[in-house]
């Protein structure tokens, strides 16, 4: 164990920070290469990535806390708001940008909270998500004290739609579905869920963090997408994340409401203090501005014809991948995806030996617990056949698994 680190009693210069800076970063994940499949969703063009780094420097010390302090931000901000509302189709200022999706999701869970003691006079509503849900709503229901059911799902991979009717009961207060989960890559019946909810006057959660943001361009290039959005009657709420396939950096994500009204539940409003009133429409206080601009500015540089160019990439190369997976002797997608992300797995193979000999050649692979994880990023179109040539030569080539453990995020 190394000795806890403590403030220098002089202060160091900026080349030396810079190189030491410089060489620890150097172990960090290889995501520019095209070998990472998780955290960071490269776009492939740097031209794009230059764009926002000149835009995050500008507003890099900006404070977003107080919006009338800086009216750029608040416009960009509104717009961006507008822009996904637009997309997913809700209206225009029924929503919020926020940190991430586990802001976004914590969010929708406090709004369908205080819904159901305001409105449907449930104290202490429950939260039915299927097993693949997001972490993030278990997490959030801990933080709310809100009690989450968990309802296995079916050999599909997608939640049960009968098993999630038996769950239900009288303080039900949100339902929640995946667009798609992250383990599998599939959409759940959205559809369904929403109108099983609807039926009781209870709240319905799309969690389309991952999809949101291409889920709708993979529909206008012609490919099956089940309604998820705000179309289908009975959904109340979306999370969809800007820095995930709206290619801007992390953090930024939205959270939409069928209406404004499910809106006013968010806002945080406290005048009972010297320094006059406090308000905030997000759990954060101060926020960096940044990621505001840099999502203002990813939307506008990409524009409808990027994102299509770019989903067309994502969907090629997503095929590509799959196809030559399941090529390789022994090897098997434990579900057949509906967007860019999947799991593979084998039933002879030591997977977790496959994926320590893909670690070894450089590459990262999620770790789960039925097997290894992609998700495909434009980028990743470049790296299609090393990646098979290695996993060909791992499967092929393969001592006994080093026990690496199934893990997505950490505690430091």
């Amino acid at each position: 164990m190394t000795d806890p680190a403590r403030i220098p009693d002089h202060g160091r210069s900026p080349h030396e920070l810079l190189a030491q800076i410089d060489a620890a970063h150097a172990a960090d994940i290889d995501w520019r290469g095209g070998r990472a499949f998780s955290l960071v969703y490269n776009v492939g063009d740097h031209e794009h990535e230059e764009l926002l780094e000149a835009v995050g420097v500008r507003f890099l010390h900006d404070n977003a806390l107080n919006p009338l302090k800086y009216p750029s931000l608040l416009q960009m901000e509104l717009d961006v708001i507008a822009m996904a509302a637009g997309l997913l189709g809700t209206e225009p200022d029924a929503g919020s940008l926020t940190s991430g999706g586990t802001e976004s999701i914590f969010l929708a869970v406090q709004v369908a909270r205080d819904h159901n003691r305001a409105v449907r006079g449930i104290a202490e509503p429950q939260v039915v998500a299927p097993s693949t849900a997001h972490p993030a709503f278990a997490k959030a229901c801990k933080y709310l004290d809100v009690e989450l059911i968990l309802v296995p799902v079916g050999p599909d991979g997608r939640a049960d739609v009968a098993a999630t009717e038996a769950a239900v009961g009288e303080r039900t207060g949100l339902l929640v579905g995946s667009a798609p989960c992250y383990p599998y890559g599939v959409i759940d019946p959205i559809e369904a869920l929403a109108g099983l909810a609807a039926e009781r006057g209870i709240p319905f959660h799309t969690d389309a963090c991952l999809g949101g943001w291409l889920l709708p361009w993979w529909e206008r290039l012609g490919e099956p997408v089940p309604p998820w959005d705000f179309r289908v009657p009975g959904v109340t709420s979306i999370s969809a994340d800007i820095h995930k396939y709206g290619y801007t950096f992390k953090g930024a994500s939205t959270v939409l409401y069928r209406s404004r009204d499910l809106l006013q539940h968010q806002f945080f409003w406290y005048d009972d203090w010297p320094g006059g009133l406090y308000a905030s429409g997000t759990t954060a206080g101060t926020r960096p501005a940044p990621p505001i601009a840099g999502a203002w500015t990813a939307i506008n540089h990409l524009g409808v014809d990027g994102y299509l160019r770019l989903a067309e990439v994502v969907r090629d190369t997503t095929r590509r991948l799959a196809a030559g997976i399941e090529a390789i002797d022994g090897l098997r997608l434990t579900h057949r995806p509906d967007l860019s992300l999947f799991e593979f797995g084998s039933d002879t193979l030591d997977i977790g030996a496959v994926g320590d000999v893909m670690d070894d050649r450089g590459w990262n692979l999620d770790r789960q617990q039925g097997g290894l994880h992609l998700m495909i990023s434009p980028a990743h179109a470049a790296v299609v056949d090393a990646f098979l040539a290695d996993l060909a030569d791992a499967a092929a080539d393969h001592g006994e698994s080093r026990g690496v453990d199934a893990t997505y995020g950490g505690i430091a």
